[in-house]
């Protein structure tokens, strides 16, 4: 049995595996858990980063205005399901040059020792990846962006490894990139990032065409006993456009650049018509996971066709199991 390295965490949302599911990872059967009108001014919420806090949980939610400006908006709740969720976006404090706004999109929220640090991708003579911590999801401080442009899917790992920070991102460029691969960087500080180093790209089509054009980190990654448990995405590009799904992989635990096993089938993609339908059609796009390390529950939210958010849920034992049996 797979052990998921972590705190307990007794009131995460969870829905018990439909009978006769043998999926890997099942939905929310009261999805989507957001809508895209959730406040007036909002055209869509979807890509977002939810955290445990105090005795409920907190979030970096991706909102769309009607204007379709891209920014950050923080809400809470207490089961992870029902959320209220601010109508005015986030206003980052630090340097003025750093917090100058462009656009701001697809955050994720992680707790590393004494606070929570939002990645996003940050617009900043093109987009890069933002960094900001909080200790209250009231006040936000920008720190440096991390990289140069182009980068997307910036994602923390949930501690230090060999005594540096670690982030996965994905080089990129001004456009919807038509290509993709993830990459490793640490930093002594959450600064000065280096040390960078290939983790995996596309799959080859006659293998795995479902992540045959890019691939991007979607939560931060998972300590388990088996290694570092990825839940990424994966893109291929059909007649219709692009199609996103979920894959999974298992990263060495400390050389995390190293892959272990990846998923050759992919663990869910675009079925339901909240997935299938909306302003950019047929995208599962994961952001967020939360986990109770006492019953190896995993609670993963995502992004609905670019307009609504859902939420999913699988264990540790069934994904690395899936995970291992599944690899190439």
């Amino acid at each position: 049995m797979s052990k998921i390295i972590g705190n307990s965490l007794p009131n995460i949302p969870w829905q018990d595996k439909p009978e006769g599911c043998e999926e890997p990872v099942w939905r929310y059967d009261r999805n989507p858990i957001i809508g895209r009108h959730h406040f007036f001014k909002a055209n869509s919420i979807f890509n977002s980063a939810v955290v445990p806090f105090k005795d409920g949980f907190a979030g970096v939610f991706r909102c769309d205005d009607k204007a379709v400006r891209m920014n950050l908006f923080v809400g809470f709740s207490k089961d992870g399901i029902n959320w209220n969720i601010s109508d005015t976006p986030i206003e980052m404090e630090g340097e003025a040059d750093v917090t100058r706004f462009e656009y701001r999109y697809d955050p994720r929220v992680i707790f590393i020792e004494d606070r929570y640090y939002i990645t996003w991708c940050n617009g900043y003579h093109g987009p890069t990846i933002g960094i900001a911590y909080t200790f209250d999801f009231k006040k936000f401080y920008q720190m440096e962006n991390a990289f140069l442009p182009y980068n997307r899917n910036g994602v923390l790992f949930p501690r230090k490894i060999g005594g540096k920070y670690m982030m996965l991102s994905r080089p990129s460029d001004t456009g919807h990139t038509p290509f993709g691969d993830i990459f490793l960087s640490e930093s002594p500080d959450l600064t000065y990032w280096g040390r960078h180093r290939h983790v995996f790209g596309p799959a080859p089509f006659d293998q795995s065409a479902w992540q045959c054009t890019k691939t991007g980190a979607g939560p931060c990654p998972i300590e388990t006993d088996e290694g570092w448990l990825l839940i990424y995405h994966g893109v291929i590009t059909t007649c219709n456009g692009y199609v996103y799904r979920m894959g999974a992989a298992i990263l060495d635990i400390d050389e995390p650049w190293k892959v272990k096993y990846r998923t050759q089938f992919y663990i869910l993609g675009p079925e339901m018509p909240y997935e299938q339908n909306g302003d950019v059609p047929n995208v599962t796009f994961p952001c967020a996971a939360l986990t109770d390390a006492d019953t190896g529950r995993i609670a993963i939210y995502y992004g609905c066709a670019d307009t609504v958010t859902g939420l999913a849920f699988t264990t540790v034992d069934e994904l690395v199991a899936y995970t291992k049996k599944y690899s190439f």
